[in-house]
């Protein structure tokens, strides 16, 4: 399951009911103290079982109940309540407006001590005899049969999820209002039994310097990868817990045999059992630095780097890993105590892991340089209004963003001299690579990592600081060098705007890939290689990325048929950016000068990224 939205209401700064929407990598924006670290930590109570403190309630209302919510997609096609008739969340009625799970946990500050109650917020039958289905026993379901004076020898009264289905349909239409569905007992407690054990794992990773050995900026990592290897090896230590509890019944039904040959009135039956489930996260680690000196005793800075390291080495591990659990990275502004260049690295990393299906990231920051890095449309900025209370935006348009930077002081580098204009972030990706791999043997290629007199800016999605360079720095009168993919259109899509930027007169110049796209550029083995697929042979006018989207898709294990998912089209085309995120990634990496000559043997990209180079002081 994936986590699309966080709901609060009174908790901490947030007051009225607030939906925040999150994506595969979401940045919390804004000042100190403006409500950022409050949606983490409560979704830290609700993925971790935790709960608030009655201090948590928020002051800025009346009232006592702290709600705190989360919905999900990417939902688990069927459940399994009766072992003989599996049903589904819709067949339910368990799915709220948009679709999702929504899952709600409640808890009411006026009593002592605080319990949770589970609820599910859903479009639900409000008609009589159907809007309490889900909390009734099964004797009681077989009176409602009864009432309702429905055919019994049609309807399985053995099964309940058949007779709630039967109920339904006798009592159409039905009239459905959002309501909260209560998990606590009969099946609906069993729903959310089965859905608990398939939630995302939640690792928050604070920015709160620890006092205490085993700091946690170090721990947290080693912890976190402990649980997960354990949840991941759960089958293998149930097997142990069968084995050892098989031991003791045998050692029982022993005894108690040789106990009834002295007496067999002493006992009739020894039964084993466990006082307590086995706990298995027994295991304690730390790291050890140079001289001896645990890493708990060095600087901040330091720890950091180690927790920087960490989302680097996981990214690489769950991009080769198959089948890895689903979880939720949360970092607490983790540019705390970096240089600039291991800020680039952090961002890059958690774009990184990001990406990866069953992976999302979640981060907090006040800084404009970690701000000024991440992609526009993943900014969420958090402001305190004049009330007191918390209020987050998502930052769609122009002015959302101009806010934002404004409130940061994310700037425009005043160093550059020259715009490079490409189609969208992947673009940036495939030259910031191939720029990298050429500079080496090449003095008069442009580097454009770390030469600051150049800056590429996507021309559709953009990270913070590229939305202010294309704003405020393309009215500088800066010269511009735009490079357009051909696609398979006729005319060219961009050719306007090529004979346009070619016809000026400010040094600006604009060309057209002669290959379709900037894909079709990559070596059929470093996509083999990037992407673990079987290497075929791609032309210069092929769909590279529909091509390896659809081998990608058909080597996971399950999948359905590509011609279900050719006629779906959001899918398709979730499938196919994806598969471009990684081409641009994965497959720009394997490139090497020898494979670069071959399958761009006109040497089209050395001569832009020459040309480039030459304008620059």
């Amino acid at each position: 399951m994936k986590l699309s939205a966080v709901i609060l209401e009174n908790y901490r700064g947030y007051n009225m009911r607030t939906r925040i929407e999150i994506e595969d990598l979401t940045a919390f924006i804004g000042k100190n103290d403006a409500g950022k670290s409050t949606i983490l930590e409560a979704l830290e109570l609700f993925f971790n079982d935790g709960k608030p403190e009655h201090s948590d309630v928020c002051v800025h209302g009346s009232a006592s109940i702290i709600r705190i919510g989360c919905a999900f997609t990417s939902l688990p096609f069927e459940i399994v309540i009766d072992t003989a008739a599996p049903t589904t969340l819709a067949a339910e009625q368990l799915l709220n407006e948009y679709g999702e799970l929504e899952i709600v946990k409640v808890w009411d500050t006026t009593a002592k001590i605080l319990k949770e109650a589970v609820y599910a917020v859903a479009m639900h039958p409000t008609n009589t005899d159907v809007d309490d289905l889900l909390t009734l026993k099964n004797t009681e379901l077989k009176a409602r049969v009864k009432k309702l004076a429905l055919d019994e020898a049609s309807v399985n009264l053995t099964i309940n999820a058949g007779m709630r289905q039967a109920i339904r349909a006798a009592c159409q239409p039905l009239t459905l209002e959002r309501r909260a569905i209560p998990l606590d007992k009969e099946d609906a407690k069993k729903v959310w039994d089965q859905l608990k054990a398939q939630l995302p794992m939640y690792a928050l990773f604070r920015s709160d310097r620890s006092s205490q050995d085993g700091d946690e900026e170090v721990q947290n990592p080693l912890k976190f990868a402990i649980t997960q290897a354990l949840k991941e090896q759960a089958e293998k230590l149930k097997e142990i817990e069968d084995a050892v509890r098989a031991r003791a019944v045998d050692v029982a039904n022993r005894t108690l045999a040789k106990l009834k040959e002295m007496d067999s009135r002493l006992a009739s039956e020894l039964t084993p059992f466990f006082k307590a489930d086995p706990k298995w996260d027994v295991f304690k680690f730390g790291l050890m630095g140079d001289n001896g000196i645990p890493i708990n005793k060095r600087g901040s800075g330091v720890r950091r780097l180690i927790l920087l390291n960490f989302f680097r080495a996981e990214a690489e591990r769950r991009r080769s890993a198959k089948g890895a659990l689903n979880v939720i990275y949360a970092i607490e502004e983790p540019e705390t105590s970096q240089h600039p260049d291991n800020q680039r690295l952090l961002v890059q990393a958690l774009k990184e892991l990001a990406n990866d299906d069953n992976t999302q990231v979640l981060l907090t920051s006040h800084t404009p340089g970690l701000a000024g890095l991440l992609p526009s449309d993943s900014l969420r900025c958090v402001r305190k209004q004049e009330d007191g209370t918390a209020v987050v935006s998502h930052c769609k348009d122009d002015d959302d963003l101009n806010a934002i930077a404004n409130d940061l002081g994310v700037l425009p580098d005043r160093r550059v001299q020259v715009l490079v204009f490409v189609e969208g972030p992947n673009d940036i990706e495939f030259f910031e690579r191939i720029a990298t791999l050429l500079k080496p043997t090449m003095a008069d290629v442009v580097d454009f990592i770390n030469d600051k007199r150049v800056a590429l800016v996507p021309l559709g999605g953009s990270s913070l600081k590229q939305w202010v360079e294309k704003h405020y720095l393309r009215n500088l009168g800066l010269p511009q060098v735009h490079i357009y993919d051909r696609d398979d259109a006729t005319p060219p899509k961009y050719e306007k705007e090529l004979n346009e930027v070619n016809a000026r007169n400010d040094k600006s110049w604009a060309v057209m890939t002669t290959k379709r796209e900037l894909e079709n550029y990559l070596h059929v083995d470093a996509i083999a290689e990037g992407l673990n697929v079987i290497a075929v042979n791609f032309t210069g006018t092929c769909d590279v990325p529909l091509i390896v989207a659809q081998s990608v898709h058909e080597t996971a294990v399950g999948a359905k048929p590509w011609a279900e998912v050719l006629a779906d089209r959001k899918e398709l085309g979730n499938k196919v950016n994806q598969v471009k995120k990684r081409l641009n990634r994965d497959a720009a990496s394997r490139m090497t000068l020898a494979r670069l000559a071959d399958s761009d043997d006109a040497g089209e990209l050395s001569s832009w990224l020459t040309r480039i180079h030459a304008m620059l002081d």
